[in-house]
């Protein structure tokens, strides 16, 4: 048996909806793409929504919407998908790293005051792996120190919070759609917001900077072309009539995997704060012991992968990353609960259609595995 890490989820109705738009002329801001973003914006339940061609790409326009720029520092998570802080970077800000919780791996809201300069304009938070972070806490922080506030919901489309949806939370938020996540579109991501000017800034800049009329030649600011074509959003829309569905499927496949786990006492399953939290299930994640090591880990990854299982580590920390280390001088020790857990996670395979004897598999070789490795 082989198994990959993630697989995408498409059916004969998604491949018969992006038929549809093939059919019409309208390939690129047609009908399509509006009525994605209406749908949207109810299941993050916001006024409005701008999709765009990646998670990446709506970080940046949130961050160019907010006018944070040179000089400026934004709080934000060194554990976490590396475009957390790109985006922070386009518009040469600087990321200010803050250490993440040990349980949720989420950024740690009784760490963040003590960064906070007059320099400080926003705080960007993660929902790691589908997990809320804090909102609660980093709302108020932002509040009292009248911060933006930005929600990177990319891999946590239907989850809640404290009863609300991801995506509510914080002046903007994003979700992202590559083919690893809940829902796809190929390639995709969407701006969140109930701001008037973010929703209109973003909305010009995505489409080279064009007025609120889109007049084709007529540009008032600089834009980028970060459209995402009516293809993608029929994909979408097709995928998003059946999101309770797939959640449902990926939290039985977590669950799964919970309970056999249970029985390897080297392995940290993913810890869920229940009294908060309804899950929506990117990836699953389990984090080694303490007396293993990202060499121990790596072999264990190694070994796997040779039995025909992909698995990989997750996350490698941003502020190790080598561009990071030659321009901020980084060090391993920096932000030590990130060091830890980054170099004893393994993400499993993990995807909406995953069978329980897929699952058995996976576990019955990781026990072996690890076991093996026990023994160097």
């Amino acid at each position: 048996m082989k198994v990959p890490l993630s697989r995408p989820w498409v059916t004969e109705d998604d491949i018969e909806a992006v038929e549809e738009v093939l059919r019409t002329p309208n390939l690129s801001l047609g009908p399509k793409l509006v009525e994605f973003e209406s749908m949207l914006a109810q299941v993050a339940q916001r006024k409005y929504a701008v999709a765009v061609n990646s998670g990446t790409s709506a970080l940046h326009l949130i961050i160019r919407s907010l006018g944070i720029k040179d000089g400026d520092e934004v709080i934000t998570t060194p554990f976490s998908f590396i475009a957390s802080s790109n985006c922070i970077l386009f518009e040469r800000a600087t990321p200010m790293f803050v250490d993440i919780k040990p349980d949720t791996y989420n950024i740690n809201p009784a760490l963040i005051e003590k960064s906070i300069t007059d320099k400080t304009k926003a705080i960007l938070a993660v929902d790691v792996f589908g997990q809320p972070a804090d909102w609660d806490k980093l709302t108020a922080i932002a509040k009292k120190h009248n911060l933006y506030l930005i929600e990177d919901s990319a891999e946590s489309i239907g989850s809640e919070y404290k009863g609300r949806k991801a995506g509510s939370f914080g002046d903007a938020a994003i979700f992202g759609f590559y083919p690893n996540k809940q829902i796809t579109i190929g390639e995709g991501g969407v701006i969140l917001t109930d701001d008037e000017n973010i929703y209109k800034l973003s909305k010009s800049m995505r489409n080279q900077g064009r007025g609120e009329d889109e007049e084709w030649l007529y540009h008032v600011r600089l834009g980028y072309n970060y459209r995402v074509s009516d293809i993608n959003c029929a994909l979408g829309i097709s995928q998003l009539k059946r999101l309770d569905e797939i959640i449902e499927m990926r939290g039985r496949v977590a669950n799964i995997y919970s309970q056999k786990l249970s029985e390897i006492k080297e392995l940290i399953p993913p810890y869920i704060s229940l009294d908060t939290t309804r899950m929506s299930w990117f990836v699953y994640v389990v984090r080694l012991s303490e007396e293993f090591d990202a060499i121990k880990r790596d072999l264990i990854i190694q070994k796997l992968g040779e039995r025909g299982i992909q698995t990989r580590e997750y996350f490698s920390p941003i502020h190790l990353q080598p561009f990071y280390v030659e321009k901020f001088h980084f060090k391993q020790g920096d932000y030590p609960v990130t060091d830890f857990v980054s170099d004893r996670t393994i993400s499993l395979p993990f995807y909406t259609t995953m069978s329980k004897e897929e699952v058995d598999f996976v576990v019955s070789n990781l026990k072996e595995v690890i076991y093996e490795v026990e023994k160097f």
